[in-house]
């Protein structure tokens, strides 16, 4: 009886010890499946993202060829030239982008376990919509030259209108200031009033015992000792002294030496075109 009861226990214990081999074979081989559904669920999170960006592309682009709008017919007045150029930009760019998604794309499906028949007819759709997508921006850039809008034309151009004027705005700013000097050299007159020896000390006249007082020419007197005058304004030159004496030439009939309230001579030039046509220096003695 004992030696039965033995042997029932030795085969329980067999049993146990089969059954915890078999358990932990069995979590094994689960926990393997978990991480390769794990990992494959990663993969395919990954291309199913690749793939929604590449459909926002396209999406942008289809908003980007709305705004170009070239059946109107009134290209230039509806778009500014500068936003159709950031359209066209643009719409390239996103293609560009697009090309390289789709790339990794395939690159990335090759070895994939999800390259399937179905993943294969969607990368050759997005491939078809890429090509179609670039033959219409094609279009749209014939269909802009053939409404003589060309971008980078039309920037140089309206660069160079605008280099023009600012030269042309120059150019006469320049013969405005020549005008204005030569107008003010044709109309100036410098003259000057004094007793002998002031006149003498200054080397404007030279007199001599018995002889007529002698005006010297411009180039030996000193001409910092003259007021210069504007011509057609300046016709009165007050003498502060009731005696006065014109030394240089001056047409008579072209001036007057008139009294003020004070008796003091006023030399008042009457008409002066006649008056400064001999000289344009004019010489006063004063006594």
């Amino acid at each position: 009886m004992k030696k039965l009861l033995f042997l029932s226990v030795c085969v329980a214990l067999l049993a146990s010890c089969g059954n915890a081999g078999k358990n932990e074979a069995l979590k094994a081989e689960n926990d393997s499946l978990t991480a390769t559904l794990a990992s494959r669920d990663a993969e395919l999170e990954e291309i199913m993202a690749i793939f929604n960006d590449v459909q926002e592309g396209f999406r942008l682009i289809n908003e980007a060829e709305n705004r170009v709008d070239l059946q109107s017919g009134s290209l230039e007045g509806a778009t500014p030239a500068q936003k159709i150029k950031e359209d066209i930009r643009f719409i390239s760019e996103k293609l560009q982008s697009n090309r390289e998604q789709i790339a990794k794309l395939e690159e990335q499906l090759k070895n994939s376990k999800h390259n399937s028949a179905q993943f294969k007819k969607a990368i050759a759709n997005l491939n078809a919509e890429l090509q179609a997508k670039a033959e219409q921006i094609e279009t749209l850039q014939t269909e802009l030259a053939s409404k003589n809008i060309r971008i980078a034309e039309l920037d140089d151009a309206v660069a160079g209108l605008t280099q023009n004027v600012a030269d042309l705005i120059a150019e006469n700013k320049v013969k405005s200031a020549t005008v204005a000097s030569q107008d003010k050299a044709l109309n100036t007159a410098w003259f000057v009033f004094g007793t002998k020896s002031e006149l003498k000390e200054q080397k404007i006249i030279e007199s001599k015992f018995l002889q007529k007082t002698k005006v010297l020419s411009d180039a030996e007197f000193n001409k910092d000792y003259f007021t210069q005058i504007d011509i057609r304004t300046d016709k009165e030159i007050k003498l502060y002294s009731k005696n006065a004496e014109l030394l240089t030439t001056h047409p008579a009939g072209s001036y007057e030496l008139a009294k003020d309230a004070k008796e003091q001579l006023v030399l008042k030039i009457t008409n002066p075109a006649q008056f400064w046509s001999v000289s344009r220096y004019l010489v006063i003695l004063v006594k």
